[in-house]
């Protein structure tokens, strides 16, 4: 190496040689760094069983064993882990004439077996026919030009952070592997070599091959991921895996439910109102609680019915109706837990009751019912069910319920005497009725919730028929114990009743915190979780068991973009709408102000 790098040797035509000064574009070039300077790690570590690179551990291991058949698909296991992972599979033709004639000799050995066999009058033996017919078929269609020959190469690079990790994965590779019959190695003292083969250079450096004929060597081709394409259903959006459509009907899977996990703003919503819009068009009724009046537009543009619950309005739900009874069920057994109902709803009003409030409640219910001539054993048909105010006034009749009465004042006679003390006025017979409880002050959302579901709960067992419930901002209701309780109820008997249920919420830590929020997504065969919080990451990976890819996926996901769960696959799923479906389902401040000034625009034109 000379002593003064900026200088070049210039040769002469006599022996010596003269020192002379590099041009600062020769210079340049010297110092400037490359793509492969960018690209490559600062350091590798070379071990016999792994590499050390940029703070991660590789370790490669070769495919060398194969069953008798490999079936389409067989490779889509390691392809869609969620893992870390390069493969590299590398096709050598071989000269048909080369393996006819290998074969040839094949065949002639396997009958001389064969003959020895007889000869000696040994039982005959099936694996030596079974590999005789197959030369003989491979030999055939070889000959006929309808097969070829190939030695296959598959290697496979998993990454961790650590040792430990390392084995892990492969453990976890090798054991699906050998579910299939198909056993690996790793790449012993040539690791190096392994991670080579599996950089997009096309070196095969290894060189460990099997020989496949066409069949069994297109199974390998790694298009074969996970989709949800089928002949019936909605159009959910693209598979960003594959690009595939996502075309499904909920209802074939084990259940119907779905939960819905996203931060503020990064499409839950949307995605919900979309899929409500199919499913109107596929025949589904839908019913909807929509807290902050996202529905309304939609609910106008399909005709749908949409009620507003609050303190003013003129949409009322009585908590005391009397319930509506199934064919196959008793009224008596109905009506007892008609009143159990009653009890939780006061429960979640009053902010808890003690077990003597539970008693005198449960009493002053009945009591309230029988001043209305409604007594179980008998007809309810004609009768006039009674308002919260008669309950408040039984308990203050009763000895030791003048407090319990004092708690439910401001629900009969004061602030919020406009909300429950008031018969039912909502007409339900439409496909699409939403309930909104936004007007609402926030100390009775839990409450109009409550009285909602029931309310819809008492029509769904009442008529069997295919219907999706959608809970926006379902974490109001997991607050509360005996409302967290009833929608895990609901999530459980949905499927008996022809009913998919539709549970949404940006607060996740809420939702979880309840011990009834995790039994929920348990029962829910559809999870479709979008861009969260940094914060709520970790909470989300421990419940639904996600890999660091997956994490990532959503923190970074785009808006109307996240992880799709449906049974036991899973994608990335792209929501799509068509531009008239947006501009119905669209939750976006600017594009409603747009709607709403074309409106206006329209109005004034044709008055």
């Amino acid at each position: 190496m000379p002593l003064f790098p900026f200088l070049k040797k210039e040769k002469k035509e006599g022996p010596e040689e003269s020192l002379a000064p590099l041009s600062e574009e020769e210079i340049y070039r010297k110092g400037a760094a490359t793509l492969r300077d960018i690209v490559a790690p600062a350091g590798l570590e070379v071990s016999p069983g792994n590499l050390k690179l940029a703070g991660k551990y590789a370790r490669t291991v070769f495919l060398f064993t194969y069953p008798r058949y490999l079936t389409a698909g067989w490779f889509s296991s390691i392809l869609n882990l969620d893992e870390m992972t390069d493969i590299s599979v590398f096709y050598h033709p071989l000269d048909t004439a080369l393996v006819l004639r290998q074969l040839r000799k094949k065949a002639a050995q396997l009958e001389a077996q064969i003959m020895e066999s007889e000869e000696k009058g040994l039982v005959r033996d099936p694996v030596t026919e079974t590999a005789l017919r197959d030369v003989e078929n491979l030999r055939d269609s070889l000959q006929q030009g309808r097969d070829r020959m190939f030695r296959v190469a598959c290697y496979i690079t998993f990454f961790a952070d650590d040792q430990a990790g390392l084995e892990r994965l492969e453990a976890r590779i090798t054991n699906i592997l050998e579910q299939k019959l198909i056993y690996a190695k790793p790449a012993a003292f040539q690791q190096f070599e392994g991670y080579e083969s599996t950089m997009p250079l096309g070196f095969d450096r290894l060189g460990i091959t099997s020989p496949l004929n066409v069949g069994p060597a297109s199974t390998f081709f790694p298009f074969s991921s996970v989709d949800l394409t089928s002949n019936k259903g909605i159009f959910y959006g693209i598979n960003a895996h594959n690009n595939s459509l996502v075309i499904f009907d909920r209802f074939s899977l084990e259940n119907g439910n779905a939960v819905i996990f996203a931060k503020a703003g990064a499409g839950k919503s949307y995605f919900a109102k979309l899929e409500i819009l199919r499913s109107l068009m596929t025949g589904s009724d839908v019913l909807v609680v929509d807290p902050e009046n996202e529905y309304v537009h939609l609910s106008q543009a399909v005709g749908g019915s949409f009620f507003k619950i609050s303190v003013g309005s003129e949409d009322h739900i009585n908590p005391f109706d009397i319930p509506i009874f199934a064919e196959d069920e008793d009224p008596s057994e109905a009506f007892r837990s008609h009143i159990l109902e009653l009890i939780g709803l006061v429960r979640v009003m009053v902010g808890g009751l003690a077990p003597k409030e539970e008693v005198f409640l449960d009493q002053a219910i009945q009591q309230a019912y029988a001043s209305r001539d409604i007594v179980p054993g008998q007809s309810f048909v004609g009768k006039t069910p009674p308002l919260m105010e008669d309950l408040e006034t039984v308990l203050r009749g009763m000895e030791g319920g003048e407090d319990l009465a004092d708690k439910l004042y401001k629900y009969t006679k004061g602030t919020f005497a406009g909300f429950i003390n008031q018969p039912t006025s909502v007409n339900v017979l439409n496909r699409l009725v939403v309930f909104s409880i936004r007007d609402l002050e926030e100390e009775l959302r839990p409450v109009a919730m409550y009285i909602i579901l029931h309310f819809i709960w008492r029509l769904i067992r009442k008529e069997l028929k295919k219907r999706i419930l959608v809970i926006d901002e379902a974490w109001w209701l997991m607050r509360h114990p005996e409302g967290a309780n009833f929608l895990l109820s609901v999530a459980k008997r949905a499927r008996k009743y022809f009913l998919g249920l539709t549970t949404i919420s940006q607060d996740v830590d809420d939702f979880l915190s309840s011990p009834y929020g995790k039994p929920i997504i348990t029962n829910s065969s559809i999870q479709f979780l979008l861009k969260q919080a940094p914060g709520a990451i970790e909470l989300l990976t421990k419940t639904f068991d996600l890999s660091e890819a997956e994490r990532q996926v959503l923190v970074t996901a785009a808006v109307g973009e996240g992880l799709f769960f449906a049974g036991p696959k899973h994608i990335i799923l792209r929501v799509f709408a068509s531009p008239l479906e947006d501009q119905i389902i669209t939750s976006d401040p600017a594009q409603l102000l747009e709607i709403r000034k074309a409106k206006e625009d329209m109005r004034q034109e044709n008055p």
